[in-house]
């Protein structure tokens, strides 16, 4: 299978697919599966790999190594057997949100500031972006919106190979000068970037974008970000909690910060008094 034209690439919304087992090895990590043809995300530009099951056997990671991408398995699979591979999509779908949003959000950074996307983890919750300058607190929600904006536009993403001498004269980003077959991803209007990630068609499928906070770390700053249905979860775990607390205080959801300070502050004016008090 040529590197860069496996299925993940030419359909990255295949949830189910065949394929022949080309090799099978137990390792460290359960067993090394590889096939003709693949599904399956290897681990790679800060993007998680993706999970599911192979038959009945369970997939738990996806790594490339070398030209091949090697499933993880929990049981062995036959060589020469065909296997129907089927994806978490759930999994899936949502890191494709999250990372088509940071490229539309580190796009819109890079053109507005001119800093660099340094740093990028997708951890199971939200997501983390560093950049090589250090962006205006008062200009982080400015840049929420824009990004929304380009959400609701309902961008159609371009997803090409130029040839060696177009990639020269092509502006991208990208952490290093590549070379050879190089994947660029564009968000028309947003962003280009060299990216080996997989990606959902249009940004409307992205739903949402919300900044979560930021902070200046090592000379420029850190945001953290959630999308998609990633940002549904946290703003549900977000109104459960806040409304536990407003329950405790006996306050309003927009009045509990105003009612912990009272309680802080009758807290000191009691321990003043117990203080005061003579033995």
């Amino acid at each position: 299978m040529e590197t860069m034209q496996e299925l993940f690439y030419r359909d990255p919304y295949a949830r189910e697919f065949s394929a022949t087992v080309t090799a099978c090895r137990e390792g460290k990590k359960g067993f090394e599966v590889v096939l003709s043809d693949t599904a399956f995300y290897p681990e790679g530009g800060g993007q998680p790999s993706d999970e599911g099951t192979l038959g009945d056997a369970k997939v738990t990671f996806v790594k490339r190594i070398g030209s091949e991408v090697v499933h993880y398995t929990d049981k062995p699979l036959e060589v020469g057997s065909t296997v129907t591979g089927k994806l978490d999509w759930d999994r899936r779908f949502d890191n494709m949100q999250n990372h088509t949003c940071e490229h539309i959000f580190s796009g819109l950074v890079h053109q507005k500031y001119k800093f660099e996307n340094v740093g990028f983890h997708m951890d199971p919750d939200d997501i983390t972006v560093d950049f090589s300058g250090e962006i205006p607190m008062e200009a982080i929600s400015e840049l929420e919106k824009l990004v929304n904006q380009a959400i609701t536009q309902n961008i159609d993403l371009k997803i090409e190979f130029p040839s060696e001498e177009v990639l020269q004269a092509m502006e991208y980003r990208s952490k290093k000068e590549l070379h050879g077959v190089v994947r660029i991803v564009t968000v028309p209007g947003c962003d280009r970037c060299a990216c080996c990630g997989t990606h959902v068609r249009r940004s409307g499928e992205i739903g949402m974008f919300k900044i979560l906070d930021a902070s200046k770390h090592r000379g420029g700053t850190r945001v953290r970000f959630v999308a998609g249905e990633r940002a549904r979860r946290d703003y549900d775990w977000r109104v459960k909690e806040i409304a536990k607390v407003s329950a405790l205080f006996s306050a309003k959801p927009n009045e509990i910060a105003k009612a912990a300070e009272n309680f802080i502050e009758e807290g000191k004016v009691n321990d003043q008094k117990t203080a005061q008090r003579p033995d």
